[in-house]
């Protein structure tokens, strides 16, 4: 029979695992990855500076990042500045249940692209295996905007990695919950260094 005190210490080593296990796939990312997280703080500061927007797109767990990104420019991160334009292409159910209908699942983000992007705008496309048709599709939209294209994935990548402008790669895990942690942490990055360049701060 199990007691109370293992079970709380076999609880407490699989908690440890975990946060080990996550902290293990960021440092891997950081130091695969620095260079292009910077390259995409600057892609993303240039195009707010020169009064365009930011896109963002996902499925699942991925759309509510997008969702939580977006919120971020739009409300504030940690300064108080102006409201940046970011638009997460996951929220307005109505063009999303009407697309997905008239066209098929795989066009809902693409067909918003063509809708609201226009040359100079940036994408954020996050699919953690980097397979999503629909995550493709609208990649492919963007190309056909002049909409440059970041793709947050994971694992080897998937077709995304080679599809978008600048990929930022979560390498070290095929899990979506260690991936997903780690994209959320790098979207709070570029927020948060994009606000510094904004102010004319050093990053």
């Amino acid at each position: 029979m199990v007691t109370a005190r293992a079970r709380s210490v076999s609880v407490q080593a699989a908690i440890r695992n975990l946060f080990e296990a996550s902290a293990q796939a960021r440092q891997v990312f950081l130091e695969e990855n620095a260079p292009a997280l910077e390259a995409a703080i600057d892609l993303v500061a240039e195009a707010l500076a020169g009064g365009r927007k930011l896109l963002l797109f996902g499925n699942g767990g991925s759309a509510a990042d997008a969702q939580h990104l977006a919120a971020e420019f739009v409300g504030r991160l940690l300064r108080e500045r102006r409201p940046l334009p970011a638009i997460a292409l996951t929220t307005d159910t109505s063009a999303l249940t009407a697309i997905a209908n008239d066209y098929g699942y795989d066009e809902v983000f693409a067909r918003q692209v063509r809708a609201l992007g226009a040359p100079g705008d940036v994408a954020l496309a996050i699919s953690t295996s980097g397979r999503s048709p629909s995550v493709l599709r609208a990649v492919a939209a963007c190309r056909e905007r002049s909409i440059k294209t970041i793709g947050l994935t994971g694992g080897d990548g998937g077709q995304l990695a080679s599809d978008v402008d600048l990929c930022l790669r979560v390498s070290a895990s095929r899990l979506s919950s260690r991936i997903q942690e780690t994209h959320i942490l790098i979207g709070h990055v570029i927020c948060e260094l994009v606000d510094r360049r904004l102010a004319g701060e050093p990053a």
